[in-house]
């Protein structure tokens, strides 16, 4: 078969909105997640009482279904539930930042324990107060110990966002099926929007390894 550029030029304007609002969604998504994740991890890792069981409920259930599931809940149950409306473009954010907030919490939990119990003590010694040794000590060496496998949960978080086509959102993989049926030309159409994630997922994964680079993490 042969493989028509012009298709792909005519359908630029819809992939490059498609592309547009899938980056919108993954960055509200990852800076929710974040602030998500780091409450839940520091609750977690310093076994709060009450609210440390809360946290667990909440990244268990969140691990223990599917984004597919979650995303269908949210955008179809819950304002049902709470007689409410939310967008697409909403649910799918919220989604998203919850699903990246549960396994951002298990990293930040992570980070934190691994950090050598001697490091706080040797602050408390010197006559800093607790918080204080978790803002200027375990904080910083934790902060540099999540970089990895955040830029790696970031990436996945943005190739997730194609799944919620599901609820109708017009995000790339959204258009790319749109398109499809339009012209029927499926390879021109997929290839395409596989080159945009691509693009999107190099240039994260390109960002993360700078930032590493920058914190001289070995």
């Amino acid at each position: 078969m042969e493989f028509r550029w012009d298709v792909v030029i005519d359908a630029m304007p819809q992939m490059l909105a498609g592309a547009q609002l899938t980056a919108y969604i993954t960055l509200l998504g990852i800076g929710g997640g974040l602030v998500i994740g780091t409450l839940c991890g520091l609750i977690l890792a310093f076994r709060f009482p009450v609210i440390n069981w809360i946290a667990f409920a909440y990244v268990s259930v969140i691990r223990g279904t599917p984004i597919v599931v979650q995303a269908m809940f949210i955008y179809f149950a819950l304002p049902m539930a709470l007689d409410i409306t939310l967008s697409g473009f909403a649910a799918a954010s919220i989604c998203l930042a919850m699903n990246a907030g549960a396994y951002i919490t298990e990293i930040v939990r992570g980070a934190v324990l691994s950090i050598d119990k001697g490091q706080t003590d040797a602050g408390l010694a010197l006559g800093l107060s607790y918080p204080q040794v978790l803002l200027h000590i375990v904080g910083p060496l934790a902060f540099r110990r999540t970089i990895p496998p955040l830029g790696n949960q970031f990436i996945i978080s943005l190739k997730d966002s194609a799944l919620f086509l599901v609820i109708g959102v017009a995000e790339l993989a959204q258009r790319g099926e749109q398109l499809t049926a339009q012209t029927g030309r499926a390879l021109e159409i997929w290839t395409a929007v596989a080159v945009f994630y691509l693009i999107m997922t190099f240039t994260l994964a390109m960002v993360m390894r700078a930032i590493e680079r920058r914190m001289r993490i070995l």
